[in-house]
């Protein structure tokens, strides 16, 4: 039987037209008839417009579904680039952010997660038949390649983690630089989650991605939905919703398009222990 995802229609909007909202907690906004605006970046497979303009990705589909679950339905999409979701949601223009954004320590001083939504590690995106073998952070230091990534992802800390940065770490706006920049030879790899690199290497021959196998256990990260500190009441109501929905067969069978499955669970990993330990 094929399973038909029920679509919950919200408008996109672009961030930079975005105009100032109403001050105060997201409830009050509720309260008050406004929506609830997502924001997110146009990540594959994790968060991303579809070609008719809705929210579409796993991590959309989740909290806007989670979100029904709660009896809210009046939701706006807004569209942005990574690096400004957290900005954003602080200045009131996202009242959360979606799009795969890892629970890490440096986040949680400026978002509220709510509990994990899946779990992922990172892949390495290289030329067509790796003729460097590259295959993790180590590889690309070792190696004195350069590696490209997009700015304020998580792969940035990871590289300098290692010791990768300077002119060794490239930074970019998204997977669409990154890709072009790997064609063009200005990088030897690029790391990112490894949904969207496997999406990436599935639509362009001339790359492939690297044996995840080799990446180390520390890169695995978990994924959360973003709130401001300030809309804790609706979060932990958020949650309560979320822990209901979380790993049910009605939303395997959402996610699973966007090749979602009972491996990205987050498991008993918490928002705290991410905070703490990421």
């Amino acid at each position: 039987m094929k399973v038909k995802k029920t679509l919950i229609a919200v408008s996109i909007a672009i961030a930079a037209t975005a105009t100032t909202a109403l001050a105060g907690p997201l409830q009050d906004r509720i309260d008050a008839g406004e929506t609830i605006r997502i924001g997110f970046a146009n990540i594959p497979l994790w968060g991303y417009p579809d070609e008719n303009g809705n929210a579409d990705g796993f991590t959309n589909d989740i909290a806007i579904q989670t979100l029904a679950k709660m009896g809210l339905t009046n939701v706006e999409a807004v569209v942005t680039d990574w690096g400004g979701l957290i900005p954003g949601l602080k200045a009131e223009r996202f009242d959360l952010i979606t799009g795969g954004m890892y629970i890490l320590n440096s986040r949680c001083e400026n978002v509220s997660f709510s509990e994990p939504v899946a779990k992922s590690g990172d892949g390495v995106l290289v030329p067509a038949g790796n003729p460097n073998n590259i295959n993790n952070y180590t590889d690309i230091l070792d190696g004195g390649f350069t590696m490209v990534t997009g700015a304020g992802y998580n792969t940035v800390e990871a590289a300098q983690r290692v010791g990768i940065d300077g002119d060794s770490l490239m930074q970019v706006p998204g997977p669409t630089e990154m890709v072009a920049a790997l064609k063009a030879g200005r990088a030897d790899a690029a790391i990112l989650t490894y949904f969207e690199a496997s999406h990436l290497a599935e639509d362009h021959d001339e790359i492939e991605l690297g044996d995840v196998s080799l990446m180390p256990i520390w890169s695995q990260n978990f994924a959360g939905i973003g709130f401001r500190h300030e809309d804790q009441d609706f979060l932990a109501s958020f949650n309560e919703a979320l822990a209901g929905y979380l790993g049910t067969d009605e939303m395997m069978a959402v996610v699973a398009e966007h090749e979602y499955t009972v491996d990205h669970l987050p498991g008993d990993t918490t928002a705290e222990w991410a905070c703490a330990n990421r």
